[in-house]
C-alpha cells in the first residue's frame, strides 16, 4: 500500500492518472511545446492547493511577462483574485536573472524560502534558464544546489518548460526529477488533439499511455485512457434475454440478445439502422431500464423527429430513463467521446447503449489502433456491467458479403461483437450472421417498415414467432 502524502492537481481525472496526485516534497517537470496547456495545468494546481497555512510561490523567468500571464489567467474559473498576494505569490525573477545569471535564482529562492516557507514552488519557464548557463558544468552545479535547497525545506516543486523529447534524454534536471508529465498537441484539419502522459513518477502506480484533454473555461478537462476491466477469477453468466424491440427479430436470436452482449448492426444508408436502434432503447425504457443513445450523425432535432415518428413522447421517454448524447462528426475526438460515454453510463446506471455510428469514430480517429483498443475496452466494460449494447456500422453493399469486405478493410469489429446483424436495402432484408451461444436463424428475412418501426417477416409474409430459449450454465473463468 502506498501511504505517501500526495499533492492534488486540482483535477480529479489527473489525480486518477497520477495514482492520487504528485508525491509531496518532490521535484517534478511539466514539459511541452508552447500552447500545449502545461502552464494552465500548473496554474490550476496552484490555486487548488492555495490555503492560509503556507503560501505558494509562482516564479516567471525569461518567458512570458508576468502581467500578461496573470491577465490571461483571470479568464479561467479556477482563478481566485482574493488568493493573489496572500496564499499565491506571483514573482517575476527575469530582471535578476539577466543581471546575475543562473545563480541569481538560488539567491532569490533562499531568501523567499526563509521569508515565507512556501509549501509549493513553480518555476516557469525553467527551460529558459539554459540560455543563461555559461557552461554545462555550471548548470549542473546550480541544479545540484537547487535540488538540495528544495529538498531541505520540504517544498513541492514544479519546473515548467518548453522541453522536447530530446531534452528529456540529455538535460540534467530530468535525472533528478521525481516526476515528469508531458503535454502534447496534434494539429488536425478541423481541430487539435491534446494529450498528456506521465513519463516518470517515483514510487507511484500511475496510468500509462496518452490521455486526451481539452482546455475550457474551467481549465483542463481530462479524459483518462479507458482500460479493460479486471475479470474476476469466477463469474456467473446472466441467464437473461433482452428484447430487441423489433417485432419478429427476437425469435431469430433464440428469444433476444443475451444480457451484457454487444450487437453490431450493419447496413447501407436507409436500411433502417437508426430506427432499429431507437426501437431497442425505447423497449428498454418500457421495461424500466435506463438507456443511452449516442449519436454522431443526426442532430438532436432530427433524432427527436425520428422518436416522434415511432409514436414516442420525447419528453416522457427522457423523464423515464432515455438519455441522448450528440456530438457533431466534424468535432469528434475519440478519447473524449468514449470516456464521456463511459462516465454517463456509470453516472446514470445505464442498461442499454446504442452508438450510432461506429464508422464516424473510425473516420475521425487519427490512430486506428487507439480507436480499436478503446472500443475493445468499452465492450469489455459493457459485459462486466451487464450493459447490452448495439453498435451501428454503415456499409456500401446490400448483404453479408459487403459487411465482411467492409470489416476487413476498416474495422476488426466482428470479434468484439456477440451478434452481427446485416440489413439490406435490396428488397429490404435482414440476416443474422453471428450470435454467440445461440442457435440462431441463418436465413435472410424480409423487413417491413411500419408506423411502429421495423418488423421482420418470414418467407410467406407472416411475422416470425418466438422460438425456444436456451439458458447457459454457471461457469468459471478457468473452465
Amino acid at each position: 500500500m502506498n501511504c505517501q502524502e500526495r499533492v492534488s492537481t486540482g483535477n480529479t481525472e489527473a489525480d486518477e492518472i497520477l495514482g492520487g496526485g504528485f508525491p509531496s516534497n518532490s521535484i517534478n517537470i511539466v514539459m511541452g511545446q508552447p500552447g500545449t496547456g502545461k502552464s494552465i495545468f500548473a496554474e490550476q494546481l496552484v490555486f487548488s492547493n492555495a490555503s492560509d497555512d503556507r503560501p505558494i510561490l509562482y516564479l516567471t523567468t525569461l518567458s512570458e511577462p508576468l502581467a500578461k500571464m496573470v491577465g490571461y489567467l483571470q479568464r479561467f474559473a479556477f482563478f481566485d483574485e482574493d488568493k493573489v498576494g496572500k496564499s499565491v505569490l506571483f514573482e517575476d525573477v527575469g530582471p535578476q536573472l539577466v543581471e546575475g545569471g543562473m545563480r541569481a535564482l538560488l539567491v532569490y529562492l533562499q531568501k523567499a524560502i526563509e521569508a515565507s516557507s512556501p509549501k509549493m514552488i513553480v518555476i516557469d519557464s525553467f527551460r529558459a534558464l539554459h540560455d543563461l548557463a555559461p557552461s554545462p558544468l555550471e548548470l549542473r552545479h546550480v541544479l545540484f544546489e537547487l535540488t538540495g535547497l528544495l529538498t531541505a525545506f520540504r517544498t513541492t516543486a514544479f519546473l515548467v518548460g518548453e522541453y522536447t523529447d530530446g531534452d528529456a534524454q540529455r538535460l540534467p534536471e530530468f535525472a533528478v526529477a521525481d516526476g515528469i508529465v508531458q503535454f502534447m498537441r496534434n494539429p488536425m484539419s478541423t481541430r487539435d488533439e491534446r494529450f498528456l502522459r506521465v513519463l516518470k513518477l517515483r514510487g507511484s502506480a500511475y496510468l500509462e499511455g496518452l490521455h486526451a484533454f481539452r482546455i475550457g473555461a474551467g481549465g483542463l478537462e481530462i479524459f483518462p485512457r479507458l482500460v479493460s476491466p479486471e475479470i474476476p477469477e469466477t463469474y456467473t453468466i446472466v441467464e437473461e434475454r433482452v428484447s430487441s424491440g423489433v417485432e419478429g427479430l427476437d425469435p431469430l436470436l433464440g428469444g433476444g440478445f443475451w444480457r451484457g452482449s454487444t450487437t453490431l448492426l450493419a447496413g447501407p444508408t436507409g436500411a433502417g439502422k437508426t430506427t432499429a436502434g431507437l426501437q431497442f432503447v425505447l423497449e428498454g425504457v418500457r421495461r424500466g431500464e435506463a438507456c443511452l443513445y449516442a449519436n454522431f450523425q443526426e442532430n438532436p432535432m432530427q433524432l427527436d423527429r425520428s422518436l416522434r415518428g415511432l409514436g414516442a413522447d420525447v419528453e416522457d421517454v427522457k423523464s423515464r430513463g432515455l438519455h441522448l448524447m450528440y456530438a457533431s462528426p466534424v468535432e469528434l475526438q475519440v478519447d473524449r467521446i468514449i470516456v464521456s460515454l463511459f462516465r454517463q453510463i456509470q453516472r446514470a446506471e445505464i442498461r442499454r447503449v446504442v452508438i450510432d455510428a461506429v464508422g464516424e469514430l473510425v473516420s475521425s480517429a487519427s490512430d486506428p489502433q487507439r480507436l480499436h483498443d478503446y472500443l475493445y475496452a468499452l465492450v469489455q466494460h459493457f459485459t462486466v456491467r451487464g450493459v447490452t449494447s448495439m453498435l451501428m456500422f454503415e456499409i456500401t453493399g446490400g448483404g453479408p458479403d459487403s459487411w465482411f469486405e467492409a470489416n476487413s478493410a476498416s474495422g476488426r469489429f466482428s470479434y468484439m461483437s456477440d451478434n452481427i446483424i446485416i440489413l439490406s436495402t435490396a428488397r429490404r432484408r435482414l440476416s443474422v450472421v453471428k450470435a454467440r451461444a445461440t442457435l440462431h436463424d441463418l436465413g435472410s428475412h424480409e423487413l417491413e417498415i411500419t408506423g411502429q418501426g421495423l418488423r421482420v417477416k418470414d418467407a410467406v409474409g407472416a411475422v416470425v414467432r418466438p422460438g425456444p430459449r436456451r439458458p447457459l450454465p454457471t461457469t468459471s473463468a478457468g473452465e
